[in-house]
């Protein structure tokens, strides 16, 4: 990389994405990147890269804080972060202005519940329509009982399953945002094996046994997009009288039915293909903590009963 100590912090930040991250990330972590770029630009367009220090870069941040609840600016501080370390690296910066940063941000607004409890799981499996071959509303069953990403899911083929072992196999996704096409898993850690339950094995292997065996199973001919599949979820949410949830929610839901079974976080992360256990943590938090008080509770009865 060229140095230039005179270079705005927006041209070397918009450098740096361009030789650290372009072809390196998926899409969608690439226009995060370019979003947090067009902030710059918005915010400090003309600040020299050599001119940040702790008190600019902090009031960037506030700045950026107005419009964003914490965690958004939690993840723009770590797009920073990232190049201006390699900027202290390089001698363009003397001194790293990102330690000790504050961050703050706008109260979170309120959000609804994103997984359903098991009773509610349960009304909403009894009202897909789950015919003698294959629709969409087998593919809400089999996300809500594997925790797949929906990427994940439509990219299945029968040569995927392997019914003797009681497994998937999830090595690839499907693009559904661009032009369609196999490519490849979000991380390393996404490509897992998946049990399944004997119900799944004896439905699925009836629904493909006669499929092309290299064939996703839940893309035709005409392209496929969440958001029609989301539509008849909300719809049977709606007949079934639960909470509206997501796709992503039914991934939610896999998980945390997981987590109050008493299954360790370490399985559920391999399971949902997180690359490590710091990010199923940090999701279902709120299910980790309400965990936790139950257990104290144990613990506390175990021990009064010992006279």
């Amino acid at each position: 990389m060229i140095r230039n100590r005179k270079e705005t912090f927006s041209s070397y930040f918009e450098r740096w994405i361009k030789i650290y991250k372009d072809g390196a990330i998926r899409k969608v972590t690439m226009d995060k990147y370019i979003l947090s770029l067009s902030w710059i630009n918005k915010l400090v367009p003309k600040i020299k890269l050599c001119d940040i220090d702790r008190i600019t870069y902090q009031q960037l941040l506030n700045d950026y804080a107005k419009y964003h609840e914490r965690q958004t600016t939690m993840d723009f501080h770590h797009h920073l972060k990232a190049a201006i370390l390699d900027a202290v690296d390089e001698g363009l910066i003397d001194k790293d202005p990102t330690r000790k940063v504050i961050i703050k941000g706008k109260e979170p607004r309120h959000k609804k519940r994103k997984y359903l409890n098991q009773f509610e799981l349960h009304m909403l499996i009894k009202d897909l329509n789950l015919i003698n071959e294959i629709n969409y509303d087998w593919l809400i069953l089999l996300i809500a009982k594997t925790g797949m990403r929906f990427s994940e899911a439509i990219a299945l083929t029968p040569a995927d399953f392997d019914f003797s072992k009681q497994t998937i196999s999830i090595n690839k996704t499907w693009d559904y945002k661009g032009k369609g096409g196999f490519q490849p898993t979000k991380n390393k850690s996404s490509v897992r094996k998946v049990q399944i339950d004997w119900m799944i094995v004896s439905q699925f292997a009836a629904l493909i046994k006669d499929l092309p065996i290299d064939k996703p199973i839940f893309v035709k001919s005409e392209a496929i997009f969440n958001s029609t599949i989301n539509c008849i979820l909300e719809k049977h949410c709606i007949n079934a009288n639960i909470p509206i949830i997501t796709l992503h929610g039914l991934r939610h839901t896999h998980a945390s039915l997981l987590l109050f079974a008493g299954v360790s976080i370490a399985s559920v992360a391999k399971r949902l293909g997180h690359s490590n256990m710091n990010t199923t943590e940090k999701t279902y938090l709120h299910i980790i903590q309400e965990l936790e008080s139950k257990d104290v509770d144990l613990v506390m009865r175990s021990l009064s009963g010992l006279t």
